[in-house]
């Protein structure tokens, strides 16, 4: 057998999950790097993969949690641990993000959601930063989604 033949093909990946990929990595730069929503916007487009990517998605995301980030942060500190300022990078962005969509993109199943959030850590942040994620964007659908929280938990 090839190395082809043994490693099956990963799925292609949505227009979507791309263009969460490139607003985590737009916010990673806002936080760390100090980089403005302009030149985050401008810059994004010459990234490899970009044009694949939800631009409409991307942009109105960005510009959403920058927008929102007080309120968002101050959100997500009520169901973390630690100040949110304590947060690593990636962790503190995606959360933003996950906390931003559950609240402005109710078409989106939050399983969805919270499922494409740890699929963003685990390939950008810390060893289990996914779990911490995965904890806290659980505990904020409870709050944000909460009817549809528990009709899922009424069909399991």
């Amino acid at each position: 057998m090839s190395d082809q033949e043994q490693t099956p093909k990963a799925p292609p990946k949505s227009a979507r999950r791309r263009a969460r990929e490139f607003v985590l990595q737009g916010l990673y730069q806002w936080r760390v790097g100090g980089a403005d929503e302009a030149a985050i916007e401008a810059y994004a487009p010459e990234m490899e993969g970009f044009a694949k990517a939800d631009r409409e998605f991307f942009v109105g995301t960005l510009r959403g949690v920058i927008g929102q980030q007080a309120a968002l942060s101050e959100r997500i500190g009520a169901h973390i641990d630690r100040p949110f300022t304590d947060l690593s990078p990636v962790e503190a962005s995606v959360l933003l993000m996950g906390t931003f969509e559950m609240i402005n993109h109710p078409e989106t199943p939050y399983r969805v959601i919270i499922n494409e959030a740890i699929e963003l850590t685990k390939a950008f942040g810390g060893t289990d930063g996914h779990k911490y994620v995965n904890g806290v964007l659980d505990k904020i659908a409870g709050g944000v989604r909460a009817d549809e929280v528990a009709a899922r938990r009424k069909g399991r």
